[in-house]
């Protein structure tokens, strides 16, 4: 079940499957059918390419300088002794975060976007990240030097703290906003406020703060894949694991969530509970890309854009949105790390360099309202 299928859900589904033109039609069970379409699934691929292609340049940079070649060919189980040392222990923790927590936010801000139908409803946007970010803070800050937490305690911490950030965020944002329903412009106005209220409670924290507890915590604000290692794929991974079957499996239900509230209520589906569930997937994945890399901006909002526009669809599709986020994230890095010479800039400033001008531009086109 994936994005290859057209999200449509019937209550009242006959035996025989309606013939769409053009498309083989598909079905699931006596209530959900659809039919394929093989270009999200194209699609999603060649994003997967590029992020593949980009993880391996981002390997092969460094002192000891590797081929994309020949870094493809140790992840495939060949290469020298040194190159795998190199590639498998060095090197490759840092790119593969930068592929998983571009999945995740590109993920996350698909799901967004097609819930509340408008395309700025992303996490970042909406101020879902910077709540996650606001927890992780606190957690640095007092697990930092004197700190009453510890080192160990911030390790274990900050993705549960990022995870309850987010969650408090979205939820506090979403209770603002209802009214008999969700509109999605009024959604991302109330997440712009909460995105400035808690951009001064870090602000804060950070004033409050010991001089090098607070630097530290500034850098990881920034969002960057430095010093990653493989404590930081882990968690990341182990969420996407879980919750990308789960949102592939809501897939039809987030097709449905297009239309208006009383549309989906006709259609027989729970509305409050599938925003419930949706929701929590896409705070869950972008609070733990967070708290792996910090805030990388603009991922969630640029790429899911991106796939709508190469896919044609009438939403931003899952899988090839993810697949767009971890080739936007990496490329980015390898960017970052290769503009200024021997300086490395974070990943962060390069996404927001990307998304600003992109946002910008869909403000231009769309004066009176940005659609999906």
């Amino acid at each position: 079940m994936s994005d290859t299928v057209s999200d449509t859900v019937s209550a009242t589904a006959t035996t025989r499957d309606p013939a769409v033109p053009g498309r083989p039609p598909f079905r699931l069970g006596p209530a959900i059918s659809g039919v394929w379409r093989p270009r999200f699934l194209v699609v999603a691929l060649i994003g997967a390419v590029l992020a593949l292609l980009a993880l391996a340049a981002d390997v092969g940079r460094g002192d000891y300088p590797i081929s994309i070649v020949d870094v493809l060919r140790v992840l495939a189980g060949g290469g020298t002794d040194a190159q795998r040392f190199i590639v498998i222990d060095l090197r490759l923790p840092r790119a593969l975060t930068g592929v998983l927590v571009g999945a995740a936010l590109g993920l996350s801000g698909a799901i967004t976007a097609s819930i509340a139908r408008n395309a700025l409803a992303t996490p970042d946007i909406l101020g879902i990240t910077q709540g996650a970010s606001a927890a992780a803070v606190a957690v640095i800050l007092l697990g930092g030097s004197g700190g009453v937490i510890g080192t160990v305690g911030t390790q274990l911490g900050l993705p549960l703290a990022a995870l309850a950030g987010g969650v408090a965020t979205a939820t506090l944002i979403y209770l603002l906003a209802y009214r008999r329903g969700i509109d999605g412009y009024r959604l991302v106005l109330v997440g712009i406020g909460v995105n400035a209220v808690l951009a001064s409670v870090v602000s804060y924290l950070l004033v409050k703060a010991r001089v090098e507890d607070a630097a530290r915590a500034q850098v990881w604000m920034t969002g960057s894949l430095n010093g990653r290692g493989w404590e930081h794929v882990r968690p990341v991974a182990v969420a996407l694991a879980i919750l990308v079957p789960i949102s592939l499996i809501l897939v039809f239900v987030l097709g449905a969530l297009q239309y208006s509230d009383d549309t989906v209520r006709g259609l027989g589906i729970r509305l409050n509970a599938a925003r419930t569930g949706l929701l929590l997937c896409a705070v869950a994945l972008a609070a733990v890309a967070t708290a792996c890399a910090g805030p990388i901006g603009f991922v969630a909002f640029v790429a899911p854009q991106a796939a709508i526009r190469v896919t044609g669809g009438s939403r931003p599709p899952l899988l090839a949105s993810a697949t767009f986020g971890a080739a936007l994230v990496v490329a980015s890095d390898v960017v970052a790390r290769t503009m200024l010479g021997d300086l490395e800039l974070p990943v962060g400033i390069v996404t927001s360099a990307v998304g600003a001008p992109f946002l910008l531009y869909l403000l231009a086109v769309n004066t009176r309202k940005v659609r999906l």
